[in-house]
C-alpha cells in the first residue's frame, strides 16, 4: 500500500496523474496490476498500441481508454512528433506575463533609470495611465528577477 501511495505522489508531482482513471474499461489495466489506470502516459500509449498493433478502431479504443476520438488525435499527433515524451501533460495558462509586452518592458527600464528608487505600486500606477492595462506589481517583479537571471 506504501508503494502505491508513492506512485500515487509521483504522478501528481509529475502531472501524469490521470483525471479519470475509473474511465478506463480495457481489459488489460483491469485484470493486470502492471498496467496501471492513473498513469496517464501509460493509458495513452497503450491506447495508441491497441491501433496501431491491433487494429483496433479509434473510436473502441478512445471509449475503452477513457477518451474521446479527438483526445486520441491529439495524442497520436503528440507521440508522432516528440515520441513517448509528448504524451506527458503539458502546463496549462500562459508561459510568460502576456500583458509585459517588450513595449511595457522598455518603458519600465526606461521609468527605472530615471527613478531608481521608484516603488512597484508606482510603477503599476504609471503603467496602467500609459498603457491602459492593469498588471499585478508581483508580475512585474517576476519579470524584473528574470531580466536579472539573464544578465548574469
Amino acid at each position: 500500500m506504501a508503494d502505491q501511495d508513492a506512485k500515487l505522489r509521483t504522478l501528481q508531482q509529475q502531472g501524469t496523474l490521470n483525471p479519470r482513471p475509473k474511465a478506463v474499461r480495457d481489459e488489460l489495466f483491469l485484470q493486470d496490476e502492471f498496467f496501471d489506470s492513473r498513469d496517464v502516459v501509460q493509458v495513452k500509449y497503450e491506447m495508441l498500441r491497441r491501433v496501431r498493433t491491433e487494429g483496433q478502431s479509434i473510436t473502441d479504443a478512445a471509449a475503452n481508454f477513457g477518451f474521446s476520438r479527438p483526445s486520441f488525435y491529439l495524442a497520436q499527433s503528440a507521440f508522432e512528433q516528440d515520441g513517448l515524451a509528448g504524451l506527458v501533460p503539458h502546463k496549462r495558462g500562459p508561459r510568460q506575463a502576456h500583458k509585459l509586452t517588450a513595449e511595457v518592458l522598455t518603458f519600465i527600464g526606461e521609468v527605472r533609470q530615471k527613478e531608481p528608487s521608484i516603488r512597484l505600486p508606482d510603477l503599476v500606477n504609471r503603467i496602467q495611465e500609459r498603457f491602459a492595462i492593469k498588471v499585478h506589481p508581483r508580475s512585474i517583479e517576476r519579470s524584473l528577477l528574470r531580466h536579472q537571471k539573464k544578465r548574469r
